[in-house]
């Protein structure tokens, strides 16, 4: 399958998005993560059958999508609205379109977002690797309790500035654990083998993303608690904070629930219960000084919490399967891609009427 580049005028703004397959195949809508890019689908899409219709965008401040600011108070609601306003963007997909929707990562939670919004949009959603139901970082249980009341220690404040810095300079080198290129080796993957010749397209992508206040990171504010920082109002990492990305009850209580599947790597070190993006994980390893102990402030259950509000989701008439890929990292459609292709199509399959 072979993809196209199009330009769609929606939401307000321009959004550059990737379209493969006869515009009456069956539907699927692809949502890339975060540091990354609808390039990111590319090595998936060349496995598909000519069968379906996928649509994949740019999300805003990423691609050659318009960098426009991303309100964090609105948690991933800015993602989602762009992407829900392509659903009926002429030349995208044929009208009424229902499409199977994979997000990764971050777009795992704009894809939640979009189907607590649009229920009715929405055929299937397979999650990869998903961020928590109750945001990134800050929670303590698996009912997403607030480790403190300002959930210090998440959003933009968490971010490493030379990283953000590399990706600024668009550095494509591997020196240093910091630069882009190794960060995709040693976090995106757990086997940086699995890039293959796809690892310079894949760095090209993560250098695309717009950084700043309004973007990546976003602006972080003090908090009295440990590590001395909480969410800002601005920016992607502080729409994922739990301050301002909470939707567990509200996927629970979506009147029409779609078939969902859930993704993920054993080996993942982004989204995982023992996170090296988790502050207070980090703090626990002794690598954040400071860290006051487990009782104040433990590492998030971030597969837990994503588990439990689906069996709620299950329990509350929806249903759902957990995949697991032993020896995967953060990103299966890269590393284990005949695996997440099966589980794509299953779903697809489920709902080809569309």
């Amino acid at each position: 399958m072979r993809s196209a580049r199009l330009t769609v005028q929606a939401n307000g703004i321009t959004q550059a998005v990737r379209v493969a397959g006869p515009p009456d195949g069956v539907p699927v809508l692809l949502v890339h993560g975060n540091v990354s890019s609808s390039a990111f689908w590319e090595p998936l899409l060349a496995r598909l059958p000519d069968t379906l219709r996928v649509v994949a965008p740019d999300l805003r401040g990423y691609g050659e999508t318009d960098t426009a600011p991303v309100d964090a108070t609105r948690g991933l609601d800015d993602f989602a609205d762009d992407v829900a306003a392509l659903l009926d963007a002429p030349g995208l997909f044929r009208p009424g379109a229902r499409p199977v929707v994979a997000g990764h990562s971050l777009g795992g939670g704009v894809a939640m977002r979009l189907l607590v919004d649009h229920p009715e949009r929405v055929a299937g959603l397979l999650l990869e690797a998903p961020v928590s139901p109750y945001g990134f970082g800050g929670t303590r249980d698996l009912d997403g309790t607030p480790t403190t009341p300002d959930f210090a220690g998440t959003g933009a404040g968490g971010a490493n500035p030379d990283f953000v810095a590399r990706l600024a300079a668009g550095d494509r080198s591997a020196d240093g654990p910091t630069s882009p290129r190794a960060v995709l080796r040693a976090a995106y993957v757990a086997d940086p083998a699995s890039l293959g010749d796809d690892e310079d397209l894949l760095l090209e992508s993560m250098l695309t993303t717009a950084t700043g206040d309004d973007n990546y990171p976003g602006t972080a504010v003090a908090s009295p608690h440990w590590p001395g920082t909480a969410a800002g109002p601005r920016g992607v990492l502080n729409a994922l904070a739990p301050a301002h990305f909470r939707l567990a009850d509200e996927l629970v209580a979506a009147p029409v629930k779609p078939p969902v599947t859930w993704v993920r790597g054993d080996a993942d070190v982004i989204v995982s219960d023992t996170s090296l993006f988790d502050l207070a994980y980090l703090g626990q390893l002794g690598v954040v000084p400071g860290w006051p102990g487990p009782q104040e402030c433990p590492p998030q259950p971030m597969v837990g919490q994503t588990r439990a509000v689906l069996q709620r989701y299950a329990a509350a008439g929806g249903t759902y399967r957990e995949v697991v890929l032993p020896g995967c990292g953060h990103s299966p459609h890269l590393e284990r891609p005949a695996e997440f292709v099966a589980e794509l199509l299953a779903l697809v399959g489920e709902n080809a009427t569309g």
